[in-house]
């Protein structure tokens, strides 16, 4: 990794209340929730809102056709997979959904969640499976607080319709055994929907070796897109048989008064009003991370999340609270409480002396943290693009308070 050329290429970092003093520049711990661009990103965006001022939307998007076309083809590259695989969304829940909605249930069906599921996810799931007649059902974590392997096998039947897996949660650093779940769910004939929202752009995401039936995700946080971007990854040959819930003239073609013809792939899930701007802002953020090297990237943010961690650890009356320990991996984000201030209140003060951290409440991550006692924690995810000296600066300053 070119550490310098990163701080160059991030501009927000240099955003501090004394332009000469570098003590005092930015300290960016949110990749977890909306990420600091990649000065490419920001400026490919702004370009062509510019030009959609000057000649109007249509023709701007005709004269970028070929690199909206691309956008796809890049994904296809992190994720191993082909462009035909890519839908395009406005999000990750909204691509989660789409498919979930698009996943056939009736009465006596059941639909397995994890204990870390987001509460997107978990409403959805309760939503459809009150109107179908279906279940839904909690696949418990080990003692580490992985993804129990032995309960999900002994759970899985024939009416096991979908599996919902969590690869990253958004309220610490556990990294589910996603390959292995999915090799047992697949097995009983049901499918796999892969939450990858806190996944993509920090840990590596091969599709083929993953083996899942589908995966969602955003681009405004590890991959560093812009906010309003997302896609939904579909095995091949799911993407030329399911049928949308909802269809419009790009996702499907009329072909006569009382017959229309899906789209061919996974452009059967995409409208086709976008925002243009923000999905070429989308593929100029994957191209960067192409470009850098995904392995050396999820290096660099294991590092630092380890690092940081660590330190946290150390400190008197700071708790660190990310499950997984020595069971598994553990992600780039990094939750903790102190004692005797609440997360909001860390969080406000850090951001007194320049220092972006997040709060991950209860709300998002009910049976989870519910069955913790937690009823918030302080959310800190370091990107490739923060420093060793900035991670120390973060702690000593969380030590202060």
């Amino acid at each position: 990794m070119d550490d310098a050329r990163l701080r160059a290429d991030t501009p927000g970092l240099g955003s501090g209340p004394d332009p000469t003093d570098p003590a005092s520049g930015h300290v960016f711990l949110d990749s977890a929730g909306s990420s600091l661009p990649p000065g490419v990103v920001t400026e490919t965006v702004i370009a062509h809102l510019r030009r959609e001022a000057e000649v109007g939307g249509y023709r701007a998007a005709n004269e970028r056709i070929d690199e909206l076309d691309g956008v796809r083809g890049s994904i296809a590259e992190l994720l191993g997979t082909v462009p035909g695989a890519i839908a395009l969304s406005d999000s990750a829940t909204r691509a989660w959904t789409d498919f979930f909605y698009s996943v056939p249930l009736g009465p006596g069906d059941r639909v397995l969640i994890c204990g870390i599921d987001y509460a997107a996810n978990a409403i959805a799931t309760l939503q459809r499976a009150r109107a179908a007649g279906a279940s839904v059902e909690r696949i418990p974590s080990d003692e580490s607080g992985l993804l129990d392997l032995a309960a999900l096998a002994r759970m899985l039947d024939e009416r096991v319709k979908l599996v919902s897996l969590v690869y990253v949660p958004t309220n610490g650093g556990v990294v589910n055994p996603v390959a292995e779940a999915a090799r047992l769910a697949r097995a009983s004939g049901a499918l796999v929907l892969l939450d990858a929202c806190q996944a993509a752009g920090q840990l590596p995401l091969d599709v083929t070796e993953l083996d899942v039936d589908a995966v969602s995700a955003t681009g405004r946080k590890w991959l560093r897109g812009p906010r309003g971007t997302g896609f939904l990854y579909l095995r091949p040959e799911l993407a030329a048989t399911m049928e949308p819930q909802r269809l419009d003239l790009h996702s499907a073609t009329w072909t006569g008064p009382e017959s229309y013809e899906l789209a061919p792939d996974a452009r059967r899930f995409e409208f086709w009003e976008h925002d243009v701007a923000a999905r070429l802002g989308l593929g100029a953020a994957v191209r960067y991370l192409l470009d850098l090297g995904p392995e050396a990237v999820y290096a660099a943010v294991a590092d630092r999340s380890s690092h940081l961690r660590a330190a946290l650890g150390a400190l008197a009356g700071v708790t660190v609270r990310d499950l997984g320990g020595a069971a598994g991996a553990r992600g780039g984000i990094v939750s903790f409480t102190k004692d005797g201030i609440a997360p909001e209140a860390i969080r406000d003060r850090l951001a007194e002396r320049n220092i972006t951290v997040t709060v991950s409440r209860a709300s998002s991550t009910l049976l989870d943290m519910t069955e913790r006692g937690l009823a918030a924690v302080v959310r800190a995810s370091p990107h490739c693009f923060v420093s060793y000296a900035e991670l120390d600066r973060f702690v000593a300053a969380v030590a202060a308070l």
